[in-house]
């Protein structure tokens, strides 16, 4: 490896806080044990607010931010991995309290880790990145109704956020399992978006954001929500006996005003889904399925490739709601 790379650093001193490109050597890593070239790390909305002002999640700085990535093994003190593995990493608490992955070298814990299928590019599991990985996990989550709870199977689901990066591909993959899926969404300009990736219906996000009956209409088998508050409470209330709601977000509030009846009328089951500290064996899992459920020329349509410096130009526009598909930076650039 070179002596100096590129890397975004942050810093703050009292009220100042800055971000920039800096070049930097291996000696300015500090955590981990194993040094990993990094090729692609994503902007996630995560990202974005640690870019600002650390967003209370960066306890020491100078710090290195970037919540995911992808690269290959370029030296190793941990026995499960070698100098020439291609790995990902995503989750752990990394870009956040270790160094992450704005970086074309990042050291971490061989125990954040995970091996990269054979059947992924290095790009493409940064195409999915959190978020992907995240909608695997809800997707999954839905259609245990029929292995786990050996339910009916699961035919009519819903999507909370749909035209964001853990929405869009969550309605991908509940069409890819054969379920009709319902999309939500704000924005009406991606409406023929979301039906290319499989949605049959499209509801906007309005029509379920207000309060709702306790319990209505059966509708739906399952579903993966992204936003919370009152939407999530008015899609518990349509959901069918013994079906299974996907939580990962909170895009539009924390708060869940609903009662005990979905869950004790109907045994509806709320699955909270946080992808930071899934297991490694899950993790694995998931990432060996995804080759089979993804539709990357797809998905390629909405992803834009930027380098460490247009990454500065982006964050703020991802902030203020001006950005659509998914960013990824390739280290490379």
């Amino acid at each position: 490896m070179s002596d100096n790379f590129k890397a975004v650093v942050v810093n703050q001193d009292g009220e100042n806080f800055t971000r920039e490109v800096k070049s930097i050597n291996k000696d300015f890593l500090k955590h981990g044990d194993v040094l990993v070239k990094v090729d692609y790390s994503g902007l996630n909305y995560k990202d974005a607010l640690i870019l600002k002002n650390g967003a209370r999640l960066v306890k020491e700085f100078p710090h290195i931010p970037g919540i995911d990535f992808s690269g290959t093994v370029v030296e190793s003190q941990n026995n499960n991995f070698k100098e020439g593995d291609e790995i990902i990493l995503t989750g752990w608490r990394v870009g956040e309290i270790y160094y992450g992955g704005y970086s074309q070298y990042a050291k971490v814990k061989g125990d954040f880790l995970v091996k990269k299928p054979k059947a992924l590019t290095s790009k493409q599991v940064m195409v999915l990145g959190t978020a992907g990985l995240t909608a695997l996990q809800c997707a999954f989550a839905v259609k245990a109704r029929e292995e786990l709870l050996l339910g009916d199977k699961v035919e009519n689901v819903i999507v909370t956020g749909a035209s964001g990066g853990v929405g869009s591909i969550a309605v991908m993959i509940l069409n890819k399992f054969g379920y009709n899926v319902t999309a939500v969404s704000s924005k009406k300009d991606n409406n023929d978006y979301l039906k290319s990736l499989g949605a049959k219906n499209i509801i906007n996000t309005s029509d379920l954001n207000k309060e709702g009956r306790p319990l209505d209409k059966g509708l739906y088998d399952g579903a993966v929500d992204t936003v919370g508050g009152n939407v999530l409470a008015n899609v518990l209330s349509h959901i069918k006996e013994t079906g299974i709601v996907a939580a990962c977000g909170n895009a539009l509030d924390i708060k869940l005003n609903t009662t005990v009846m979905p869950f004790i009328i109907r045994g509806v089951k709320l699955w909270g889904i946080n992808s930071v500290n899934t297991s490694t064996k899950r993790r694995e899992f998931l990432w060996n399925e995804a080759s089979n459920l993804i539709d990357f020329d797809l998905l390629n349509k909405s992803i834009k490739e930027i380098n460490l410096e247009e990454l500065l130009d982006v964050y703020p526009k991802m902030l203020k709601g001006q950005t659509s598909g998914r960013y990824i930076i390739n280290l490379n650039k």
